[in-house]
């Protein structure tokens, strides 16, 4: 059994666009910026825009949090987003979720440019994902191929199931695996016997906040396990959506929690904010 490192790959990715951008920086006189809009006062939420500022700094990018009241309006935050669309420093617009439920999500993530959304969320790039076309791609996806490729993990032709159908993890996951020739399995809340179904997967991936779900009974021997589920134990300490001393017997790679699939949503988030501002400053030439 191997472990796929997150936080060893996160830091190599790291490495490669703090120099990127110091040459970005010297050959066009521009600073990458990423704005962050936090609505609230949710822990977590809070503990992640931190983790990403953080990365910015360590890369070099300029980087803004907005912070808004829980009760803000709708239309305070849409003009915020309008703001930031229209400034030339911002290259990438993120918006924490989740969101205060008098909010309307849909209509805000559909309100930042396609250009600027570096989290892959706007129905545009939405698009091109599904027809295997160039645009910005979910940040923990994106993140779960490049650790798959840094371990030589080729998934075509593999029988791959994805637990979980959320717009943010499962749907993109599972249309990366399809662009990839994979075969694809979706599986979710109303899925009869998922056992059946990752019992005969070569990869599975799971994402659904359900401590322990996958257990040893339900993999077959040399499985690969990217645990993508985040959790708090009775404990207190963080662990995923696999039994991971159970699973990690049988499998032949598998992701930990702590420290596998996390550290690189933030190292695509990095990623494609470099590369937005890249695409905008080839489109003011």
């Amino acid at each position: 059994m191997k472990i796929l490192d997150g936080k060893k790959l996160a830091l190599k990715i790291e490495n490669s666009i703090a120099q990127e951008t110091a040459l970005f920086k010297k050959q066009t006189g521009k600073v990458p910026g990423l704005a962050v809009m936090l609505v609230g006062n949710d822990p977590a939420s809070h503990t992640y825009v931190n983790m990403k500022k953080k990365a910015c700094d360590r890369v070099g990018f300029y980087s803004i949090t907005h912070e808004m009241p829980s009760d803000i309006s709708q239309e305070a935050i849409e003009e915020t987003i309008i703001m930031m669309n229209q400034n030339p420093n911002i290259d990438g617009i993120l918006i924490q979720l989740p969101l205060p439920e008098h909010i309307d999500t849909t209509k805000l993530l559909e309100l930042v440019a396609p250009g600027k959304d570096v989290d892959g969320f706007h129905p545009y790039n939405v698009g091109r994902l599904t027809v295997g076309l160039d645009g910005f791609v979910p940040c923990t996806p994106l993140g779960v191929m490049h650790l798959l490729q840094e371990y030589n993990i080729d998934v075509k032709g593999k029988n791959c199931v994805v637990v979980g159908a959320s717009n943010i993890v499962g749907k993109p996951m599972a249309l990366l695996l399809l662009n990839a020739n994979a075969t694809v399995e979706i599986c979710h809340i109303f899925t009869d016997d998922l056992k059946k179904h990752t019992l005969n997967a070569d990869i599975i991936f799971v994402g659904v906040g359900v401590e322990g779900l996958i257990k040893a009974d339900m993999v077959k021997k040399d499985v690969i396990i990217v645990d993508i589920g985040v959790n708090k134990n009775a404990n207190g300490k963080l662990v995923g959506d696999v039994n991971f001393n159970e699973v990690s017997q049988k499998a032949s790679f598998i992701t930990p929690v702590p420290g596998g699939v996390g550290p690189m949503t933030i190292a695509m988030l990095l990623s494609n904010s470099l590369k937005a501002a890249q695409m905008h400053n080839k489109a003011s030439k």
